[in-house]
Order: structure tokens, then sequence, then C-alpha cells
């Protein structure tokens, strides 16, 4: 991911044209242009997406690259899945961010993500509301989660337990679908 220097606000940044590829989020005021997902990619968010909005049923919403607004001045990001309460998806108008962290912010890891990042973005959305935060490892086979200060790892033969749907997911099946 490239970014630009400068300290922007939201309201700034809405004012930016769209880049010609992908899409751009802004983290500590600073804009990040992110490529488009290669395939493999959308396969594993098209597959989280599918199983978490059978679990979800009229609770929840599930996206995949759900944007959100985690604070109110100068961030704007976008998860790969997120998950939050119908109430708080009816709350924001039609050319509004969701306000805060996803209730579950899911990030299927690219080639591209470093550690830094990862822990960065897991670290604002814990912060700003975010109940579960999962990396999606697709090259591994693994799922890490992240509730409070615990942070567990699942293989292929473990369950997830999701309190959030109350409900616990095998990670085989999260990766049968991609």
């Amino acid at each position: 991911m490239a970014a630009t220097t400068g300290l922007l606000s939201v309201e700034e940044f809405l004012k930016l044209p769209d880049p010609k590829e992908g899409h751009n989020e802004l983290h500590h005021g600073a804009v990040v242009v992110v490529p488009p997902p290669k395939e493999g990619h959308q396969r594993l968010q098209d597959g989280l997406a599918v199983l978490l909005k059978k679990l979800a049923g009229e609770r929840f919403v599930v996206r995949v690259e759900m944007a959100f607004q985690p604070t109110p001045e100068h961030e704007v990001w976008v998860a790969d899945v997120g998950c939050v309460t119908r109430e708080r998806y009816a709350a924001t108008g039609v050319d509004e961010y969701i306000m805060g962290a996803p209730d579950l912010v899911i990030e299927v890891l690219s080639p591209s993500n470093t550690v830094d990042e990862i822990n960065d973005k897991m670290a604002i959305c814990m912060a700003n509301g975010c109940c579960s935060f999962w990396t999606v490892d697709g090259k591994r086979q693994r799922v890490s989660v992240t509730e409070g200060d615990v942070t567990k790892h699942y293989g292929l033969s473990d369950s997830i337990v999701c309190a959030l749907f109350d409900a616990e997911i095998p990670v085989r099946e999260i990766f049968s679908t991609s």
C-alpha cells in the first residue's frame, strides 16, 4: 500500500477522487491507496460473508469491504468482512460511514500486509467498539481471533466459539468455501 503525505480530516478525505484501481482509506490522517484484492482473497471474503450471514440471521448485517469511521476526525478504514448490529446499520445514513468499528472485523491476509499494519488496525478497531477481530491466513489455513486482550489461534481441526452469533464455526468450513 502506498501512502500520501499530509494530515487530512475525514471531510477533506471525502473530497478526494477515487483511485483508478482499489480504494482509498484514511489511516491516522494519511491517505492509503489499497489495491484491489486478488482472486484467492476475494474467495475467502465471499465465503466468510456467506458463512456468517447464515449465522447472523436478522440481528446483524454482514458485508464484504465494510467501510467504517472508527474515530471522528482522521480515520476511515475498510474491513475485508465486517458485521454490525442491524440497529447500528439502520442508524447509518446512505452518505455516511458506520461510526466506530464494526462489532466483528475480519481481515484476510494479503502478501503485502505487514504485522505492524494488522496490529495497528486491530488496535484501532478494538479501541473503538470492535468485540472480535479475526485475522484469516489463507496460506497457513489459520484464523487468529482477538477478543479483549486475548488472541487465540485456530487451525483446520479447531472450531471458533463466536459469542456474537452464539455459535461454533469449524475453521475447516472457512477454508472449504474458498
